[in-house]
């Protein structure tokens, strides 16, 4: 796979001719394929299948979701158009609660609809919106990229899942560190955990990687602290699915477990991830980590590789206490402890 054609990145989602266009994550690495979708429900599904997936992604995966709901209403006033969107917006949500993109995406398109002065203006109002809302990821992700690449040298840099093109419009969050650390003349290897059970990490990060012509080697979850222990790792960056104002980190489960050998072993633990992902109003106990299908871990396949009927805890994330984060990197710069006070005055706020 490239991510140029005709001299033009290649996204992981776009909206072209009324559609819903994105790249189907479930085929990579061996096939890149893309689905086109004409209805809000197909979307949903798309997101709750990982057709697409990362929190940027779908956050705008959701704002196309609601253009396809609204562009397809039979409502007559904007009234009517809106509860019809606030169906869609029910069923696009219950998809990933997790991921605060996704809410955040949804809301952002919802108020858009509440503001309109009429069927049609709403309409039109909402596409650009949810348009503007994917041109954004990418000029967002770049900054963070300048941002963050400062903080890496000719390093071995560790990440987990997927955090790179593939979970954003185009570029990534922490990939994108790690390509504009590349792009500035940096000397970067990458090691990729393959990261069960969907295996991101040994299907999009090391694919997308290595198809950039950037030095990537893939290990075993499990060799996470060998690893470290072995110093074959200068510097970890992850990305995120959900950020607290207390700087705790919801992200692809083991993640608590690469910053807590990282702690171990002194290497500095960072975390990429747009102002979007921010969650200033949840504490700890009231995000909902989701659970996710048995077969996932019972299974390769149709192959069986756990006996039947055994019981499966499968979380699709974990987290990751503020005091294992060593950096912060957004848009707008990088973040360090205490976060409780330097996200409060990233958001500009007095209290």
């Amino acid at each position: 796979m490239s991510y140029m054609a005709d001299a033009q990145p290649i996204r992981t989602i776009q909206w072209r001719d009324n559609r819903v266009v994105m790249i189907d994550q479930t085929k990579l690495p061996t096939e890149l394929a893309f689905v086109e979708y004409d209805d809000y429900n197909q979307v949903a599904d798309a997101i709750r299948n990982l057709v697409i997936r990362g929190a940027p992604a779908i956050g705008v995966a959701g704002a196309f979701g609601l253009a396809l709901a609204a562009l397809h209403s039979d409502a007559a006033t904007k009234d009517l158009l809106v509860e019809d969107m606030q169906t869609a917006q029910r069923t696009l949500f219950e998809t990933r609660p997790t991921a605060i993109n996704l809410k955040w995406g949804l809301d952002h398109i919802m108020a858009v609809a509440r503001r309109g002065t009429g069927v049609g203006d709403t309409r039109s109002s909402v596409l650009d919106a949810a348009k503007q809302m994917a041109e954004d990821d990418i000029r967002i992700n770049k900054s963070m990229g300048r941002h963050g690449a400062g903080l890496f040298g000719d390093d071995t840099i560790m990440t987990h899942c997927n955090a790179g093109a593939l979970a954003t419009v185009a570029y990534g969050t922490a990939l994108g560190v790690i390509r504009a650390a590349r792009e500035s003349g940096k000397k970067i290897r990458v090691i990729a955990t393959e990261t069960r059970p969907v295996q991101q990490g040994s299907r999009l990060t090391a694919f997308e990687l290595k198809h950039d012509g950037i030095d990537v080697s893939l290990i075993p979850d499990t060799a996470v602290g060998y690893s470290m222990a072995n110093h074959l790792v200068d510097k970890v960056i992850v990305g995120a699915d959900r950020i607290l104002r207390t700087g705790h980190v919801y992200n692809k489960i083991g993640t608590y477990q690469v910053a807590t050998m990282a702690r171990q072993h002194g290497i500095p633990f960072y975390v990429a991830a747009p102002l979007s992902t921010f969650d200033m109003e949840s504490d700890p106990a009231d995000v909902v980590i989701e659970q996710r299908r048995p077969s996932e871990v019972t299974g390769t396949g149709d192959r069986m590789t756990a006996p039947e009927g055994i019981g499966v805890i499968n979380p699709a994330f974990d987290m990751t206490p503020p005091e294992l984060v060593s950096g912060i990197i957004t848009e707008r710069g990088v973040v360090s402890p205490p976060y409780e006070r330097s996200i409060r005055e990233l958001f500009g706020r007095k209290n």
